[in-house]
């Protein structure tokens, strides 16, 4: 009968035109987003909008079975409605859409059974497993806050322990695990509702491996010997900078032989009172003999 309905585009009831009512309605729900769907009502040239209503456990028993509209839905022209923001506990949701076109409003279909949120297929998360040198890293895809990832790891090898960590960051890369060189590291991961209380599967294994490089114990060779260069250079630069800095601002001044005092005071001028008797006995003798022939 529905079938038929959807083949005409109206139909009078008591001499008053209306829309035959949206079918099919169903709800796909994939990791705690809920898309429902209808099959279109069909009007040649006509744009139908279509009206969705919701009414939870809680607009049944205390609030007098009343219908709350959709946030994103009432109205829309397509035939599916996004009600993730409309379902907000894990309980029996009621769902119904109906279609207008102009004054002519259809009657109301309604969603059988309710739709309950803990329905929903939970899927592993996208991951991307790299290395970061030594470093073991994973980044997760962001599927909302709802969601926790638990994410478990292994050393490839046998009887290797398998390590779980549970992470809360979406869309940020997360350090698993510092890796040896040479070996092969494993990652799988399954999410968490905490909401509906369940975990998605876990996803595919996927492994990174570091090369067994000889390339850190030649670093590690010559940053000792650069590190002893800089004890010996270091230092003896400093000593070398500082007698330069000595010398230019304070230079030590060498006098000649001919200035040194190597007597006494004392000694010096008794040495010099006898030269200088000696040279006035001298000068006094060889006046004499001028004064004579005068």
């Amino acid at each position: 009968m529905w079938f038929f309905y959807t083949l005409i585009p109206c139909l009078l009831i008591d001499g008053v035109a209306i829309l035959p009512a949206p079918q099919n309605l169903s709800v796909q729900s994939t990791n705690m987003r809920h898309l429902l769907t209808w099959s279109p009502v069909m009007v040649p040239g006509e744009i139908i909008y279509y009206f969705v209503e919701y009414q939870g456990e809680y607009e049944s028993l205390y609030m007098s079975h009343v219908w709350i509209p959709s946030s994103w839905c009432s109205p829309t022209k397509g035939p599916e409605c996004d009600i993730t923001d409309d379902i907000t506990a894990t309980v029996p949701y009621s769902l119904r859409v109906r279609a207008t076109q102009g004054s002519e409003t259809s009657a109301w279909s309604t969603l059988k059974p309710p739709f309950n949120r803990n329905s929903t297929i939970l899927t592993p998360p996208g991951m991307d497993v790299t290395k970061d040198g030594f470093h073991l890293v994973i980044k997760l895809e962001d599927l909302g806050s709802q969601f926790e990832f638990l994410v478990a790891y292994w050393r490839r090898e046998p009887g290797a322990k398998e390590h779980v960590k549970v992470v809360r960051s979406r869309g940020i890369p997360v350090h698993l695990e510092t890796m040896e060189p040479g070996a092969a590291y494993c990652v799988k991961v399954q999410t968490f509702v905490k909401a509906i209380g369940r975990h998605s599967p876990f996803s595919q294994a996927e492994c990174v491996k570091v090369q067994g490089e000889t390339l850190p114990l030649a670093l590690a060779l010559f940053g000792f010997v650069g590190f002893m260069l800089i004890l010996v250079v270091v230092p003896l630069s400093i000593w070398k900078m500082g007698r330069l800095l000595r010398h230019s601002c304070c230079p030590v001044v060498v006098l000649p032989d001919t200035l040194k005092i190597t007597n006494s005071p004392q000694k010096l001028i008794s040495c010099r009172r006898e030269e200088v008797e000696a040279c006035a006995t001298a000068m006094l003798s060889s006046e004499e003999p001028f004064r004579t022939w005068i």
